[in-house]
């Protein structure tokens, strides 16, 4: 007579199902954290008002006042061929391919805060503060000029 006996093994204490309860949060996290950033992407806008440039969109956002603009500086570059303003390092930024967010240093070792998905068509528009934004819009040089309407006496 063959008989089988079974002997189970004693359950995992608690702390393994810890463990695995904040991996799970955390990678929950960070799926969200990337569909937000995929949405965010998408949703970009800038604002010319009293108060300055408001650039909205993921965590880079601001409003940079109007008088701490530059406007007389401000030009409408390409990337493409303008070597000296093209980005060089993330220092605190999202850079994948087509979209660059966040600070970035150029080659010409300038600081600047990216928002660029078509490098053709950059306003580039320096600042008091060290800094220059640069921001992809489809018709750069309207959105230049109606920040120097709006800082206009």
């Amino acid at each position: 007579m063959d008989t089988t006996t079974v002997f189970p093994m004693i359950p995992a204490a608690s702390k393994s199902l810890w463990f695995f309860a904040i991996i799970s949060l955390i990678l929950v996290g960070v799926l969200l954290l990337m569909v937000w950033l995929a949405w965010s992407m998408q949703h970009v806008r800038f604002t010319v008002s009293n108060d300055g440039l408001r650039l909205q969109g993921d965590l880079y956002g601001r409003t940079v006042p109007l008088k701490s603009l530059k406007l007389d500086e401000a030009v409408v570059t390409n990337l493409s061929t303008d070597k000296e303003h093209q980005p060089k390092w993330r220092t605190m930024g999202t850079a994948l391919p087509g979209y660059a967010a966040g600070w970035f240093k150029l080659r010409n070792g300038e600081k600047a805060l990216l928002f660029v998905t078509d490098k053709t068509r950059v306003a580039r528009i320096p600042t008091t503060e060290g800094y220059s934004v640069m921001l992809s819009v489809s018709e750069p040089a309207a959105l230049i000029d109606a920040l120097k309407q709006q800082s206009a006496p």
